[in-house]
C-alpha cells in the first residue's frame, strides 16, 4: 500500500528553461523524504517541457508532469490550482521555477508543524538572491526579515495588518511557505482573475484569504533563495509603470472579497480604506501629500530660527 506524502511540492513554470533544473534539483536535495513533486507546465514554448518530462520519466514514483488540457498559458494562479487539485500531500509547498530551496527546508518545517498543529500556514525568512548573476553586480544578497518576533504563532487576521500590502512588514515568499491543503480548499484556492500583468499580486490575493482564515507560525529561519532577475513579473511591471494599477486592482478585489464573505473586522477595513484613499481621491491625496511635505520642511526649519532677533 502506497503511503501518501506529507508534502506536495508544486513548481509552476512558463518558459523557465534557464532555471528549471536548478529548482527541481533543490527539491531532490531535500533531507526530508516524504514529498511528491508536481511540475505544472503553464504553456511553455521553450525547452521546459522536455526538462520536466525527463525528470518525471526518470523518477515517476516521486515526480509528475502536468499541463492544461489545451496546453495554453492560463497564468500563475490557474497553474497553481491545477497542481493543488492533483496533489496528495497534507501540506502544499510552492517553489517558483527560478527559485531554490535549501536542503533542510522541508525537514525543519516538518518539525515545526508537528510542534504547532494548530497552524495552517508556516513560513520564515528568505534570501533576495542577486549574486547568482554577474550582470547584477551592484545588487547584494539580503534577507528582508519578518514582521513578528521569530517563532511566533500569529492568529487571524493579524498578518493581514502586519504584512505587505496592507501592513509595513515584508510579505512571505511563495517559495518559502507551506500551507495546509485543507486550508487551500477552504479559501477556494488561487484567484484566477489575477492573470496577465495582475499576476504580480496573485500571491497576495491568495495570502490575504489565508491570513483571515487560519493561524500561522512564523519562523526566523531562512529556507529559500528568491532569485532576482530583470525578467521577473515584478521587475517587468515595475519597469513598465504598472505598479499602482495592479495594486489598486488587488485592493478593490480584496474589498469585494471581504464584503462577499461578510468580514466586518474594523481594523482591516480601516487599513484597506487608507490604502485605497490615494486611488479614489487622487487630488485630495496630492494636496494632503504636499501639506505634509510643507509641514516637514517647516519643522526642519524651526531649529534654525534665531528667536532672540524676533
Amino acid at each position: 500500500m502506497q503511503t501518501e506524502p506529507l508534502f506536495s511540492a508544486i513548481i509552476i513554470f512558463y518558459n523557465a528553461e534557464q532555471f528549471l533544473r536548478e529548482a527541481i534539483d533543490s527539491v531532490l536535495s531535500q533531507t526530508e523524504e516524504s514529498w511528491e513533486l508536481l511540475l505544472v507546465d503553464d504553456g511553455s514554448k521553450d525547452g521546459g517541457e522536455e526538462i520536466a518530462r525527463g525528470y518525471a520519466d526518470r523518477i515517476p514514483e516521486k515526480i509528475r508532469y502536468l499541463q492544461h488540457p489545451d496546453r495554453r498559458n492560463h497564468g500563475m494562479s490557474a497553474a497553481r490550482n491545477l497542481g493543488v487539485r492533483n496533489s496528495r500531500g497534507e501540506w502544499i509547498a510552492f517553489l517558483d521555477a527560478d527559485d531554490i530551496w535549501l536542503p533542510m527546508k522541508l525537514a525543519e518545517q516538518k518539525m515545526l508543524l508537528l510542534s504547532h498543529k494548530e497552524a495552517g500556514l508556516l513560513y520564515g525568512s528568505y534570501m533576495y538572491w542577486s549574486s547568482w548573476s554577474n550582470e547584477l553586480t551592484k545588487a547584494t544578497d539580503f534577507q528582508p526579515g519578518i514582521s513578528v518576533p521569530p517563532n511566533t504563532l500569529v492568529h487571524p487576521p493579524d498578518l493581514m495588518l502586519l504584512n505587505y500590502p496592507l501592513g509595513e512588514g515584508p510579505a512571505p515568499s511563495m517559495s518559502d511557505l507551506v500551507v495546509r491543503r485543507a486550508v487551500v480548499d477552504q479559501v477556494g484556492g488561487f484567484e484566477e482573475s489575477f492573470s496577465g500583468m495582475y499576476q504580480m499580486y496573485e500571491d497576495q490575493a491568495f495570502l490575504a484569504k489565508v491570513y483571515i482564515t487560519t493561524p500561522a507560525f512564523v519562523s526566523g529561519q531562512c529556507w529559500s533563495y528568491y532569485r532576482q532577475t530583470p525578467t521577473s513579473c515584478s521587475a517587468v511591471n515595475q519597469a513598465a509603470g504598472n505598479y499602482h494599477e495592479i495594486r489598486r486592482f488587488f485592493l478593490e478585489h480584496l474589498e469585494q472579497y471581504l464584503r462577499t464573505h461578510d468580514d466586518r473586522n474594523p481594523l482591516i477595513w480601516r487599513a484597506l480604506r487608507r490604502a485605497l484613499w490615494p486611488y479614489r481621491h487622487p487630488y485630495l491625496s496630492k494636496i494632503d501629500s504636499l501639506s505634509r511635505g510643507s509641514l516637514r520642511r517647516f519643522r526642519r526649519f524651526l531649529p534654525n530660527l534665531n528667536t532672540t532677533s524676533l
